[in-house]
Parts: structure tokens; sequence; C-alpha cells
């Protein structure tokens, strides 16, 4: 396994290996001189249906004949990849997920602010339904 996802060519359009680029958007990658001039030496461009992409846990699938680039994705790019190409039935469980983290995302400030203001600590936990514990973490730090 590789720590790089790839981008590959296909021969035939119709294999469901992969998936679009173009199919993610803002990959930063797709821009590189060097993503731009491996395109350009195999006579491709970045919305070939020829062209698709595998995370690094994937690309042992590509074949061996295939045309290969590995190319550095970012975590949260590599997320969006992975989450494009989940089954749609884990796709929605994912989207769930992300909501979560997206909501939790700034607790404990949210929860020191609220203590600061003077809500009591028995109403952050009411209102929050975190343990009681956690609050209090957040009060002291």
């Amino acid at each position: 396994m590789t720590d790089d996802a790839y981008l590959f060519l296909l021969d035939d359009v119709s294999a469901p290996l992969g998936m679009a680029p173009a199919a993610v958007e803002d990959l930063a990658c797709m821009e590189t001189p060097a993503v731009l001039a491996w395109l350009s030496a195999q006579g491709s461009t970045p919305t070939s249906p020829y062209l698709r992409l595998l995370p690094p846990e994937e690309t042992a699938a590509i074949p061996e004949t295939a045309e290969r680039l590995p190319v550095p994705l970012s975590d949260e790019e590599l997320s969006r990849v992975r989450h494009r190409m989940a089954p749609e039935s884990l796709a929605q469980v994912e989207e769930e997920l992300l909501a979560y983290r997206d909501c939790a995302d700034g607790r404990d400030g949210l929860i020191g602010r609220a203590l600061a203001a003077g809500v009591p600590p028995h109403r952050v936990v009411e209102l929050t339904g975190v343990d009681p514990a956690t609050v209090a973490a957040a009060a002291s730090g």
C-alpha cells in the first residue's frame, strides 16, 4: 500500500474502477504542473472519461498496464474521495457522521462561553446532553 492516491487511465470507460476526479470538486492536485504535464503526455484531459482516481488503500486494484501517477491529497480531499466512492447506504451514514462532526466542532469553546456567561453547569448538561465531566473539563480548560 502507498500513502498517495493515484490517477490512472483505463482502457475501458465502462470498468467500475475508481472514480472520475472531476466528480470530486476542487482537488488541488489537478491544477499542479506535474498532473497537467502527465495528462498532456498521455493525450488526456482532467475531464476525460478514462481518467480515474483511487485512494491509497485501493491502488493495488489498478491494472498493471494502466498509465498511473501518484498524487498527494489533503486529508479533507481524501475524505471527499472516499465518501464519493462509498456505496449509497454507507454514504448516508457518513453524511450523518460528518454533520455530527461539524456540529460538535468547537463544543468545548461553546460550553466555556456558556459557563462564562453564567449558565449553570447543570443547565449546560441538560441543554447539551454531554457528560457532566465534559462540562467540568471545558470549564477548566
